[in-house]
């Protein structure tokens, strides 16, 4: 089939979209680089918000189809291996969360286990559930920088129970794509990603509410993947 030149252009810009990600992570790089943790991880969300809405757009413009000789999950490969695991390793390096003398181990640990997860075969299950934590590191950095306040050791800790949890055969909700519950997920989703990019925008100012709020939101995508891992007869099976 041949396609316009309107088409291709749009199919194109997809992918313009998607490589955005790449540059709003490295502004989150100079970010941190400056200790400048507030504005890094809005540019590591609007990562997120980037990486969570491409593939809308590219099954409304049919990228596969219309520019075949692009591979783009690819492109998305390597933006998110940059946006969840090396960008958020280096946040966690550089922040005030890991005892000194283990920053450079936490690191380590993080872009070790996340190399070796996106190289497991299964990664995504057949009915879209990410198989084990995802590489969403980003969320680990926000979470114990913006909302939790542990410890450093309790830090480092919870550093070593994620890298654990990749390799737990538990179903985690891809939210963009899981069919279950999709409207549901997709609200969560919206919530969770406002409530949490309100927390990082007022970050001086401490709000309570909007932490139980956010800790309510990753309790949510906690128990989802207990329910569909272990309850539900439909999912359970991966």
């Amino acid at each position: 089939m041949n396609y316009t030149f309107t088409q291709k252009a749009l199919a194109f810009s997809v992918h313009a979209f998607t490589s955005s990600g790449i540059v709003a992570g490295f502004m989150a790089i100079l970010a941190i680089a400056d200790h400048e943790f507030k504005n890094a991880m809005l540019w590591l969300f609007a990562t997120l918000i980037i990486d969570g809405i491409d593939g809308t757009f590219a099954r409304l413009f049919k990228v596969k189809e219309v520019l075949p000789n692009f591979d783009g999950k690819m492109i998305d490969a390597v933006i998110d291996f940059a946006t969840y695991a090396i960008i958020p390793a280096y946040f966690i390096y550089e922040a005030p969360l890991l005892p000194e003398d283990y920053k450079l181990v936490g690191a380590a640990i993080i872009l070790l286990v996340s190399a070796i997860y996106y190289g497991k075969e299964g990664m995504i299950s057949n009915d879209y559930y990410f198989i084990g934590f995802p590489v969403m590191w980003n969320m680990v950095a926000f979470y114990l920088f913006f909302v939790l306040g542990f410890s450093e050791w309790l830090n480092f800790v919870t550093v070593v129970f994620f890298a654990i949890l990749h390799f737990i055969p538990v179903k985690f909700l891809y939210p963009s794509r899981t069919v279950k519950f999709r409207w549901l997920n997709l609200a969560a989703s919206v919530i969770f990603i406002v409530s949490n990019v309100w927390i990082i925008a007022i970050y001086e100012e401490q709000n309570t509410i909007l932490s139980w709020l956010s800790i309510a939101g990753i309790g949510f995508f906690a128990w989802m993947g207990i329910y569909h891992t272990w309850i539900d007869k439909e999912t359970k099976n991966i």
